[in-house]
């Protein structure tokens, strides 16, 4: 309760919008304090971006949560439909759970201006949070630890990295008892002491504030090189014809693996011309061995309620048969 009165600053007379799934801990657990806190909840069945909108400008609505995929369906809305609600009582809206595109959180400010707030942190424990101003002035951080959290970042042989240095990301426990269901092992990998990581890469910088370069499973080693999935997949997503991307390395005889991307558009590519100019992209933005072998084209790409993609669902059809784990 503590800190969802730091964190959200709700109160008595503040109406809270819930967007997402109740079977998830984060937004179950701020229905709960917002009611207990005197706050009205406003709950939807499912999240369509245009109803969120009328839902605010109908119930004057000051809090909400998201993932940054709403974001992403409320920003491919037409500009009039956008425009035809007011979105002036919202006060503060926090997103968290997958990693968001720096250009689509830069929109959003733009529309909403400075409540856009995120968290970093999971049911195994936090964490870290970064208020909107911070946040401009350090585009993708995900930002410092909250009252009470721990952070730290460590190298392969466990000593703590320098500002600026990727490693291991940890976070203070959640609970010294915390286990995975009968999965004593994973939870030993998982712990250092009352720190357990969720499995990213990242890297504090010299005013604590941290970033994070991708998930460790998710890792590419092309040549013996490693290559971090995220800054690619935010490159793809700031070209203005990409809704969705996610980046993976595929088996490749000579270097192992090699950096494999699939975007959906925004709209369709009847001529089939987006994909080489997404390279072209790449290329300019990038360094040569990060830069993808090949763009995909797909429909959709798989995410979760939660906003989380399905990444290992994709990657497993280019691994199987080839005998080793993803």
């Amino acid at each position: 309760m503590q800190f969802v009165r730091f964190m959200w600053n709700l109160r008595e007379g503040m109406v809270y919008l819930s967007p997402a799934p109740l079977y998830h801990s984060a937004p179950q657990s701020a229905v709960s304090a917002a009611i207990r806190l005197g706050t009205t909840a406003v709950i939807m069945e499912h999240f369509d971006a245009e109803q969120w909108l009328a839902l605010v400008e109908r119930h004057r609505v000051t809090h909400s949560q998201m993932v940054p995929t709403m974001f992403s369906r409320l920003l491919r809305l037409p500009e009039e439909v956008r425009a035809r609600y007011d979105t002036s009582s919202l006060e503060r809206v926090i997103h968290s759970a997958a990693p968001c595109p720096v250009e689509d959180k830069r929109r959003m400010i733009d529309w909403w201006g400075p409540v856009i707030y995120e968290s970093y942190g999971a049911t195994e424990g936090g964490g870290t949070t970064v208020a909107p101003l911070d946040w401009l002035r350090k585009p993708g951080t995900v930002g410092r630890p909250w009252a009470g959290a721990e952070v730290h970042v460590f190298d392969d042989e466990g000593h703590e990295c320098a500002a600026g240095q990727a490693g291991r990301v940890f976070v203070k426990s959640a609970s010294p008892a915390f286990m995975y269901h009968q999965d004593w092992d994973k939870t030993l990998r998982s712990r250092a002491g009352d720190l357990i990581t969720l499995g990213d890469i990242g890297y504090v910088d010299e005013e604590g504030f941290l970033f994070l370069c991708g998930r460790q499973s998710d890792m590419i080693i092309s040549g013996g090189v490693n290559i971090y999935p995220a800054e690619i997949e935010a490159v793809l997503l700031a070209h203005p014809e990409v809704a969705d991307a996610g980046v993976f390395g595929i088996p490749d005889d000579e270097w192992g693996e090699r950096v494999h991307a699939v975007v959906q558009l925004r709209q369709a590519d009847p001529r089939g011309e987006v994909a080489a100019a997404l390279l072209e992209h790449c290329r300019a933005h990038l360094a040569a061995y990060k830069c993808p072998r090949a763009v995909e084209v797909r429909d959709e790409l798989p995410r979760t309620e939660a906003g989380k993609l399905y990444k290992r669902r994709i990657r497993a059809e280019y691994w199987s048969g080839t005998g080793r784990q993803i």
